[in-house]
This record gives structure tokens, sequence and C-alpha cells, in this order.
């Protein structure tokens, strides 16, 4: 009887993994990207996508079958081009984040399952943009959910509403065949339980699109040092609700290992990729004793002192 395939935690750039990885692996992928991927991105050199319209001898047989240099080939083709060229006429600065963001999401839908959810993790100042983007990507008919992560923790500005919430955008593979099992999630305490009967209180309430969690207690036994982990509550409720257990999980923006340790705990397998050094160390100390985990450096990866005494 061959071996089970071993969870993988990867230290390499997640775009010179991703290729390699097969069609329709994952029923989960949870994606939480940076903002600043802390190198320079290459810029085009206009601020915008040129829409090239179609040539009426296109249909020539001896036409050159190759889309224009300028032109973005996306799921949804020519819309998706217009909406982005839009948007980055609109705001230049989000022309670098996308062009870092984009390669990394046409993988990760190849990589979904057909019965597989993505959800993608951002920043207040990006989600919106996000969002307009996957729809003519994606299809507006994959979209299942804008879920609010509220908080409250940290300093508060008095000079405007304090900003105490992260986006997360829910995306399917295939409206008609994605798996969801709310019965799965962990319930929550009714805010009113007076209003309802006392069997329902016990059993409490299915989450709605508003979590409200606590970030990663400071001395909790949750911390381990990284600077942008993410509770594990929230992670629980995503791997829930979209997966059963012995599927593959992919979070390619790994940090400090958050989803696979979810994801072991609930019997899913796991897929984790990040390029930092600070955040494979993490991952080792955090996932090293998973049953069935192996860890793996790209040639082109920063080494960690653990890769190279395994090197040595």
């Amino acid at each position: 009887m061959a071996a089970a395939e071993p969870n993988r935690v990867i230290h390499a750039d997640n775009l010179d993994v991703l290729p390699t990885l097969p069609d329709g692996r994952f029923t989960l992928i949870y994606l939480d990207p940076p903002f600043n991927t802390g190198r320079p991105q290459e810029r085009r050199a206009t601020s915008h996508v040129r829409i090239v319209e179609p040539d009426e001898a296109s249909d020539s047989p001896d036409a050159d079958p190759r889309p224009a240099p300028a032109t973005v080939r996306g799921f949804a083709g020519r819309r998706y081009e217009r909406v982005r060229g839009d948007l980055l006429r609109y705001d230049d600065r989000f022309e670098d984040y996308w062009a870092f963001l984009e390669p990394r999401l046409l993988e990760a839908w190849r990589l979904l399952a057909d019965d597989g959810t993505l959800y993608l993790h951002l920043d207040y100042r990006e989600a919106h943009y996000a969002k307009v983007l996957l729809d003519a990507l994606f299809g507006r008919e994959c979209f299942l959910n804008e879920i609010i992560w509220a908080y409250d923790y940290g300093a508060k500005s008095k000079r405007r509403w304090p900003t105490k919430h992260d986006t997360i955008l829910v995306y399917v593979k295939d409206p008609a065949k994605y798996w969801f099992d709310s019965a799965g999630v962990d319930r929550e305490p009714y805010m009113a339980p007076g209003l309802v009967t006392p069997e329902k209180v016990a059993a409490g309430k299915l989450p709605t699109d508003v979590w409200w969690h606590t970030i990663v207690s400071p001395t909790g036994r949750e911390k381990t040092g990284y600077p942008t982990q993410k509770p594990e509550g929230v992670l629980r409720r995503i791997v829930q609700a979209s997966t059963r257990e012995g599927d593959w999980v992919l979070d390619f923006f790994a940090g400090s290992g958050t989803t696979g340790a979810v994801a072991a705990a609930l019997g899913r397998r796991f897929v984790l990729i990040d390029e930092h050094p600070d955040a494979v160390a993490v991952m080792r100390a955090r996932l090293g004793e998973v049953p069935g985990t192996v860890f793996e450096s790209s040639a082109t990866a920063p080494a960690t002192a653990l890769d190279a005494k395994e090197r040595a």
C-alpha cells in the first residue's frame, strides 16, 4: 500500500511553487497576502491596460491567433481588461499590488477543486478594489460572501472612527458544486438570549458574515511572536465550513502557519508556502511534530538555520 502523501511546508517564493502543483487539488485556499511585499514590483510603461478591439480580419485563416501584447486574458476576457484598466487609471498606487497579486490568484483558481472555495483576507484599503476585479476576473456568480472580521484591541483614533476590522472575500469555483457545512461550524452565543428558547441558547447560533473575534492575545497560548499571526478561531471556522475531513488546504502566504495548525487539528491535509525565513522557523516550531509533515526549501529561498543544518 502506497504511503500517504505528506503535508508540506515549503520555503520558497510561492509563484515558483504554485505552477508545480496539480490542477484542482485543493478544496480550500486561504490567502492573507501582504500589502508591502518587501520588494519593488515591475511597473508597466502606462498606467492603464489598453483595450484591444476585435479585428474584422481575425476570422481569416492567415490571421495571427496570438493575443496582442497589451491584452490581458483573464477568465472573463475583455470585460476584465476594461475593469482593470479603469481601476488602474483611477489609482496608480494599486497597480504594483495587483501586478503582484493577480498571477497568484490565477494560479489559486486553477488549483481549486470544483467544490472548492477561495478565502482572500485583505486590508480594508484594498478590499474594494479586489472585489471589483475578482468579480470581473472569476465571475460575479462565483462570489459567495464578504466576511467582516471585527475585533476591538489596540490604539483608538480620535480623529475618525477607529478601524477595527478586516475583510475576507469568499469566492467558489463552481456555484453549483461548492462544499459548505454550516452544521460543522462552532456556534456563537446569542447576543439577546432572552429572545429565543432555552434550547436555542444552549445550542448557540450560527455565525453570520460578521465575525466578532479577538486578535491573538499577546500573552495567550497561541502567540508565536510572528507579527501578522491570525487567530485559530477565525481559521477554524473557515476550515470547518468549507472542507471535509481528509480534504486538502492550501495557504501560500502561510506566515505563522495558523492554517496548517488548524487543518491538522481538524483532520485535514495541508500545503503551506512562505518565502520568509522567520515564518518558516515559526512553522517548524509549531508544526514540526505534526505527523506526516515534511519541510522543503527551493534553491532560491534564503536558508534558515535549520535548513542549513539539515543540508550540512
